[in-house]
């Protein structure tokens, strides 16, 4: 089965490298177990993946991002967290404030799918820009980029994620 999973990540490959490794085997052992979420979100990507793939398109991303939001909410937008993160991004508060969505008791864009998608290509690009490796930069969404950059100076100085993920 390793074979087929390396052959499936390089057919989803077109911007960012995915690397096969005895930790990305981990986690497909992980969903291979979540059936019935597993049909759920391909359900579900049939309507959102769009939606997120027209706002990092406008925004020259790539294209592999929208895979995030499988792993941050399982595509659900009313998805919360246990720190507090919302929607399908799982933004937090501080975060969605500072890239425009507006929060309060009758309303949380974290939960749009479309103004959260664009929020979250903003904090690409800017994460981007100044960390230099998507990898990394994925980090840096879950994260934060200041814990990336802080990962990156542990590391040496190391600019490549799967070197920099002990840290």
């Amino acid at each position: 089965p390793n074979l087929v999973y390396r052959q499936r990540l390089d057919s989803l490959e077109k911007t960012i490298s995915l690397t096969y490794n005895e930790y990305v085997q981990h986690y497909i052992d992980i969903y291979i177990q979540r059936k019935e979420q597993i049909g759920r979100m391909l359900g579900l990507s049939e309507y959102y993946f769009p939606i997120f793939e027209k706002a990092l398109k406008e925004a020259g991303l790539p294209e592999e991002i929208k895979f995030i939001t499988v792993i941050e909410s399982a595509l659900n937008p009313h998805a919360v967290s246990r720190s507090g993160a919302v929607g399908p991004w799982q933004f937090m508060y501080t975060t969605a404030k500072g890239y425009g969505l507006e929060m309060d008791s009758y309303i949380d864009e974290r939960k749009d799918p479309v103004k959260a998608s664009y929020a979250a290509a903003n904090y690409f690009l800017d994460a981007y820009s100044r960390i230099g490796d998507w990898l990394l930069t994925i980090a840096a969404f879950n994260c934060g980029t200041g814990a990336v950059t802080r990962a990156i100076e542990k590391s040496g100085g190391i600019g490549d994620f799967w070197e920099v993920r002990p840290f």
